[in-house]
């Protein structure tokens, strides 16, 4: 008996040390341990009874929504045989889902934009040709699919695959002048699409945007080659690559709308007034072939209309216009009905982003939804049983809920059954969708529903990777609220150490990003850094401050023309929250942040000096008379209107303030916020004496990733905090 219960005790003791073990860098950085799977390349085919999925990126297979079976291989590049296409980046079907379109060998450009090698499979005579000779861009089918539009050149091209003939229709593109059909950096950039084409409904025209960047000022970005012996001469002088990137108050590309005729060979400007200092952030076309909807906004955007124009005369009329004391965000939930009389979209006018509906005379029938909460995504109409579908913030701002009301706005069903943070794929024609949930304690789980929300099939619950994880000790997001000095109440979440000792007292780091609309304080899976520094010893807080998302528009644009403000003010208050914990060392405390976050924590370096002993700021805007217009001016206004905004709270102002450890850490090819911001406000420092770290990563852009970047990175910021806060 002895025996059995010291055997046992043993057996025990090893479940507890393989339940102790800890991870590494390694493991969140480039093994991805912790990354929870998913399932991508969904689609949705026409018959609504099937979607299909990409696997392994080498495979398209079919399966069945009604049970969940596989249906199909659909394709399959090893039964091809062509050694150049390595992999499936992306798939789309033609209309008649005969043919697909697969974009291989994907670069990247900016944010959104990518150019590829397009090639055209047709299923039914098992054969895969190349779209075109080199790479493209946008390369998209026709509506009836015999042809595919595309971007190469600044220009856009017509491919008949019948005919077999590749068509020039635009011929006026030009590298930093003028470009047909896709965006410039900072539309792209601000405005989230790459995409500036689109098909008419019937396939006879092609809507395009024009943007003539000629006046705007360039940026230069000095781009290393590298130190391999072998090419060695070719890398003795760096290139010098231009771009253009209106700054604050600097001039915009002047854009113009265009149409493009296929029968007539002959392109008609839409007339969208006389005005060129303004933004044309979105077109689309109506259930009418003809009829073009345009969305138009002054510089400032506060100011949002929506025309309508005549594809064949270009005369356009108003439809729609809002305006807001501060600014509109613009989104893609404008839809025309198919019964050509009603259009939908999302507004804030009420004080939360809610779903209206209106006619196409411009009159008002109904608010959709309604309630002091958010809806945080426009999921589908189906006319058929005149039901919308959308997410939503209506529990609490942490989770996300998904809903059907019916056209009268007044039934309103839940279909999400789990508390976190939950989307939704629907089908064409609406009779199913597959859910994508996550939580703090549950790791990605997509599941098939049928449209009451009745579950199907469970499609990925990443068992494996919960099994793995029941292997290490591992730390716990605790969601609390907390009251600042002001009275305002802010959301958050805290790690804790591994073996959290009440007792004792750790080093903490305050983390955030804190733009405006931004959401950090989610319910949802994530595994990251901030759970290694927990696992290291440090007590983790992340905090969402005054101007970000999910609790409607007052307290997300109380910061309009003072931003960085008020924002400061709540992190440099959560820092004083955390010092009067009694487990965290108070002189210990640490801020990091990326982007919109590197400035703020570079703020709370300065202005809260005497709170935070050491901070990390990553790509930083140090001054927004450094960065791009559409994103400067929608919170600021311009330079002229209000330099107090620009620089009574930028953090280069306050450079003489440093006390604390402070690591600046920047990519020298960063497009998006320039080393530039970095470097000047390295000077500032140097000029005030203030004795700082600072770290570039050659060729790196704003993600700062690329090989062991990113373990190099968490590992040299690791090595920083426990130095300074240990």
């Amino acid at each position: 008996m002895k025996r059995l219960t010291l055997i046992l005790f043993a057996l025990l003791s090893l479940t507890i040390v393989k339940a102790q073990k800890s991870f590494t860098l390694e493991d969140i950085t480039t093994k991805g341990t912790f990354r929870a799977r998913s399932v991508y390349g969904l689609r949705s085919m026409n018959s609504g009874e099937s979607y299909t999925v990409l696997k392994q990126g080498i495979r398209i297979e079919e399966y069945a929504y009604a049970t969940g079976g596989k249906e199909d291989d659909i394709f399959d590049l090893a039964e091809v045989g062509i050694d150049k296409i390595k992999s499936i980046d992306s798939y789309q079907f033609s209309s008649d889902e005969r043919k697909i379109l697969i974009a291989s060998n994907r670069q990247n450009i900016y944010r959104h934009s990518y150019s590829a090698e397009f090639y055209v499979y047709d299923r039914d005579k098992k054969t895969l040709k190349a779209l075109s000779t080199g790479r493209q861009q946008l390369a998209n089918f026709s509506p009836s699919g015999d042809q595919i539009c595309f971007f190469r050149d600044n220009n856009l091209f017509l491919k008949d695959l019948q005919k077999k003939k590749e068509t020039q229709i635009t011929f006026d593109g030009k590298y930093n002048h003028i470009i047909n059909g896709a965006p410039d950096w900072v539309y792209e950039e601000e405005f989230s699409f790459s995409q500036a084409y689109q098909w008419s409904p019937d396939g006879r025209r092609i809507a395009f945007m024009r943007f003539d960047e000629s006046r705007v000022k360039q940026f230069n970005m000095t781009v290393f080659k590298g130190t391999n012996p072998e090419k060695i001469e070719n890398a003795l002088y760096p290139e010098n690559y231009t771009f253009k990137y209106p700054k604050a108050g600097e001039d915009n590309s002047i854009v113009s709308v265009h149409v493009y005729n296929l029968q007539l060979k002959a392109t008609q400007k839409m007339d969208i007034g006389e005005e060129t200092d303004q933004y044309i952030p979105r077109m689309q076309w109506t259930q009418n072939p003809k009829v073009l909807s345009i969305v138009r906004m002054n510089r400032h955007q506060n100011h949002y209309e929506l025309l309508l124009a005549d594809a064949e005369s270009g005369k356009s009329r108003l439809l729609y216009e809002e305006k807001n004391a501060a600014w509109i965000d613009i989104n893609d939930d404008l839809s025309f009905l198919k019964d050509g009389k009603h259009f939908i979209f999302t507004s804030e006018k009420s004080g939360f982003n809610h779903i209206y509906l209106y006619d196409l005379n411009g009159n008002p029938v109904r608010q959709i939804t309604n309630g002091n909460w958010e809806v945080t995504r426009f999921l589908g109409y189906d006319e058929a049983k005149k039901l919308f579908y959308y997410q939503a913030a209506t529990i609490s701002p942490l989770q996300r809920e998904i809903y059907t009301v019916g056209i009268k706005g007044k039934k309103t069903v839940l279909l999400s059954a789990d508390k976190g943070s939950n989307t939704a794929n629907f089908s064409k024609g609406f009779k199913y969708y597959i859910n994508d949930f996550s939580s703090n304690d549950q790791p990605t789980l997509v599941t098939l529903h049928n449209a009451k929300g009745k579950l199907i099939r469970t499609l990925e619950e990443n068992k494996d990777l919960q099994k793995r994880m029941q292997e290490f000790k591992l730390p716990k997001r605790e969601f609390f609220t907390f009251t600042t000095s002001e009275g305002v109440e802010l959301n958050a979440w805290m790690m804790k150490p591994v073996n959290f000792d009440s007792t004792k007292e750790y080093p903490a780091l305050l983390t955030f990003y804190g733009g405006p609309g931004a959401q950090e304080v989610l319910d949802r899976y994530q595994f990251n850094w901030f759970d290694y520094l927990a696992q290291e010893g440090f007590v983790v807080v992340c905090v969402d401050n005054r101007g970000t998302g999910g609790r409607g528009e007052k307290f997300k644009k109380c910061t309009y023309m003072q931003l960085q403000n008020l924002e400061a003010l709540d992190l440099i208050e959560t820092g004083k929250y955390m010092a009067k914990q009694p487990f965290i060392v108070a002189d210990k405390i640490g801020v990091y942040g990326w982007s919109f976050g590197g400035q703020m924590s570079s703020l709370c370096m300065f202005r809260g000096a005497d709170v935070f002993a050491a901070g990390i700021a990553v790509a930083p805007v140090t001054t927004y008379r450094y960065y791009d217009s559409i994103y400067s001016e929608r919170y600021l206004r311009t330079p002229h209107e209000n330099a107090k905004g620009y620089d009574e709270y930028a953090p280069i102002y306050f450079a003489d303030q440093l006390k604390g450890k402070f690591l600046l850490v920047h990519g020298t090819s960063d497009d998006n916020v320039h080393m530039q911001n970095t470097l000047e406000l390295a000077e500032e420092l140097v000029q005030h004496n203030k004795k700082f770290q600072m770290h570039l990563y050659t060729n790196r852009n704003h993600g700062i990733y690329g090989g062991q970047t990113r373990l190099h990175l968490f590992g040299m910021m690791t090595d920083f905090l426990k130095e300074n806060l240990k």
